[in-house]
């Protein structure tokens, strides 16, 4: 029987219990696909990582990331925290490392307080935004338990967007309204029926403004068909908002940083800082920030 150590750490926050927590098995060669699928259903949280070595030895590791059903070509705060625990684990890190992963090349820069400590992560999307399938309001308002009347569409309509991961993106009235929205497992499958192009998985993530600041947001996802019936920092998510609010201000070269709360419903209060940028030779390109802290370690036999 072989024996994996593994880490949990708190993502996209600076205090214990809160943020979004993840798994790392920072040495994970051996497992297999199954395994893996078995092992982050095991810790049934939104994901857990696996570091592998690279497939281009030009790159630090190839990771794989699971939510308790399925595999992710990419996600926000799994990518986030591996590279805290690497970064943590090494007498020497790098300033960046990049990851090889299903969506492409992730690169992760490591971040430090004034005193050098390593405290958390920005990593770039791998892909630039792209918007694919308009999302009827009614259906998105019947997935979370709403009506049309809460939602905004002055700006956009629901839609498909991912730089590397699609979520549905919709805009919400008020905090109010974000706060009354329940997952209907029912509902979410018979949009997944109507929208086969995005598989398995019909993911929304809702957003509204905080203080009539157009930076300042607080955020849901709700993702039951991939066996997470409310995620508390969804970075992927996170930078695909960011990156579609990039796309649609006015110019054509634009960057922008958004402060974007997550997980206050569930008690589990999260922090991204989101940032886009667009050019007119090019397309939009996101990267989602935050904070890390050791939670536990131990070994897992397999």
């Amino acid at each position: 029987m072989a024996s994996y150590d593994f880490v949990t750490v708190g993502v996209f926050t600076s205090k214990r219990f809160g943020g979004n927590p993840l798994a790392v098995f920072p040495a994970a060669a051996g497992l297999t696909a199954g395994d893996m699928q078995s092992i982050a259903n095991e810790f049934n949280l939104s994901e857990t990582t696996f570091v592998l070595p690279p497939d281009n030895p030009k790159n630090h590791a190839r990771v794989r990331i699971f939510t308790p059903k399925y595999e992710m070509p990419f996600a926000g705060h799994p990518n986030v925290g591996t590279g805290y625990v690497l970064a943590c684990a090494d007498p020497n890190p790098p300033e960046h490392y990049t990851f090889e992963e299903i969506a492409g090349l992730v690169r992760v820069h490591v971040l430090r307080d004034a005193h050098k400590a390593i405290t958390g992560a920005r990593i770039s999307a791998p892909t630039s935004l792209s918007i694919t399938t308009a999302i009827p309001t009614e259906i998105i308002a019947a997935c979370v338990g709403l009506t049309e009347h809460d939602f905004l569409t002055n700006a956009h309509t629901p839609l498909v967007a991912s730089v590397g991961t699609p979520f549905v993106l919709a805009e919400l009235r008020d905090v109010d309204a974000l706060a009354r929205a329940q997952p209907n497992i029912g509902a979410f499958r018979d949009a997944r029926d109507r929208f086969p192009d995005m598989g398995e998985r019909f993911n929304v993530h809702l957003y509204t403004r905080r203080e009539g600041d157009a930076t300042k947001l607080r955020t849901r996802m709700f993702a039951p068909l991939a066996g997470v019936m409310e995620d508390p920092a969804t970075g992927s998510a996170n930078a695909a908002l960011s990156a579609l609010l990039v796309s649609l201000a006015p110019g054509e070269n634009v960057a922008l940083h958004f402060e974007i709360e997550q997980g206050i419903e569930m008690g589990r209060p999260s922090l991204i800082i989101g940032g886009a940028s667009k050019t007119a030779e090019g397309g939009v390109m996101a990267t989602v920030a935050g904070s890390c802290v050791p939670m536990m370690r131990g070994m897992l036999e397999v």
